[in-house]
């Protein structure tokens, strides 16, 4: 055989498609699109593909990633999205054109980075609106720190303040938020004398209030992964409509290594399983089960990976062996056929990262 399994399958033409329906929307509104490709791990395939749709930036979170993309002829410009540590900023400097950050000490690393290659580095200070991950939580010491920027550290430009929401304590963007960050723009405004020039207001979170169209005006730039490239978070979770987008811009294959006839329910004396965790299991009786040659190392969340075809239902997985109830399902599946699975944010970063699964790009012919 010439194919390999486990493998992630990333169609180019539905993520390319998928690209141009948000970056609609929010062009619309004002909005200007960064394509953040560290859902996918970076792959350099998806960097070129958010260029080449125009995007203001190409974000991710790793200074790799940006390399990688770069090898790839991907030109950019890049925006790291993590705050820089203080080993990377030289590298910070050299690969990406902007930076968000909360540390004075970092900005301080990243100006005299910049002076020593002769550059102005763009930063966006990061505002803590209630998530209690990165930014400033003081507003005096936000407006310090700007002011140092602005007037102290000549290689550095501040461009802008930003803020993200979902991702640690669950905080909802609403608007009530978003104007949040605009007062905490217009009074650095006022203090520097000057018109900010990006207010960054999240991530694929943040999407809603540009479906709603009640985004405030200031805002305008979100920093987009998984609602493009999985497109389906956002409706599980939060109710939107994403009909208009592609859920299977990757799809997950891996291939049947067993077929048998077994109990539902686990025979003996239950514990704990492979990861230390105790599992609840339905008694359905004999039921028609595959085995798959992948596992939680493979993509973490064995409730994260979604079926492509009816009738079948992942029951769980351990570290290299998923377990399928196939009893229902609408074909005769046997070993050595291959089943497919669509991914969200969570499983998507983790079977993009696993040195065993293989990244195949589907292009068009």
């Amino acid at each position: 055989m010439n194919r390999y399994y486990p493998r992630v399958v990333l169609n180019e033409k539905k993520l390319r498609d998928n690209i141009a329906q948000i970056q609609m929307r929010c062009t619309e509104q004002g909005v200007n699109l960064v394509g953040v490709i560290k859902g996918c791990t970076g792959i350099p395939a998806c960097a070129k593909a958010f260029e080449d749709a125009g995007c203001q930036y190409i974000g991710t979170s790793r200074t790799e990633q940006i390399r990688d993309a770069i090898r790839y002829g991907v030109k950019g410009p890049f925006m790291l999205l993590r705050i820089p540590m203080p080993s990377e900023v030289d590298e910070v400097v050299r690969l990406a054109e902007i930076s968000l950050n909360s540390e004075i000490a970092v900005l301080r690393a990243l100006n005299e980075a910049a002076k020593q290659q002769g550059k102005r580095h763009k930063v966006i200070l990061m505002v803590d609106l209630g998530d209690l991950r990165e930014g400033f939580w003081d507003r005096e010491d936000l407006l310090a720190a700007a002011c140092i920027v602005e007037r102290e550290l000549q290689h550095l430009y501040l461009a802008g303040v930003g803020t993200n929401l979902g991702c640690y304590g669950s905080i909802f963007p609403t608007v009530e938020k978003m104007n949040e960050l605009v007062h905490c723009a217009e009074r650095i405004e006022r203090e520097i004398g000057r018109t900010l020039e990006i207010l960054s207001g999240g991530a694929s979170t943040s999407l809603p209030r540009i479906f709603n169209h009640d985004m405030p005006a200031r805002i305008n730039q979100l920093r987009v992964g998984e609602a493009i490239i999985n497109a389906k978070d956002l409706h599980d979770l939060f109710g939107c409509d994403m009909s208009f987008m592609h859920q299977d811009v990757f799809v997950l294959e891996a291939e049947v290594i067993e077929v048998k006839i077994k109990p539902s329910h686990p025979v003996g004396e239950v514990t704990f399983d492979a990861f230390g965790m105790k599992q609840v299991y339905e008694d359905r009786g004999a039921r028609r089960r595959a085995l798959l040659a992948l596992g939680r190392v493979d993509y973490a969340f064995p409730d994260m990976i979604y079926p492509a075809e009816e009738g079948v239902q992942v029951l769980g997985a351990s570290s290299d062996h998923t377990i399928v109830d196939i009893e229902d399902a609408r074909r005769d599946i046997k070993v050595g056929d291959v089943m497919r699975f669509t991914l969200c944010y969570a499983s998507n970063v983790f079977a993009t990262s696993a040195p065993n699964v293989k990244i195949v790009i589907e292009r068009e012919p």
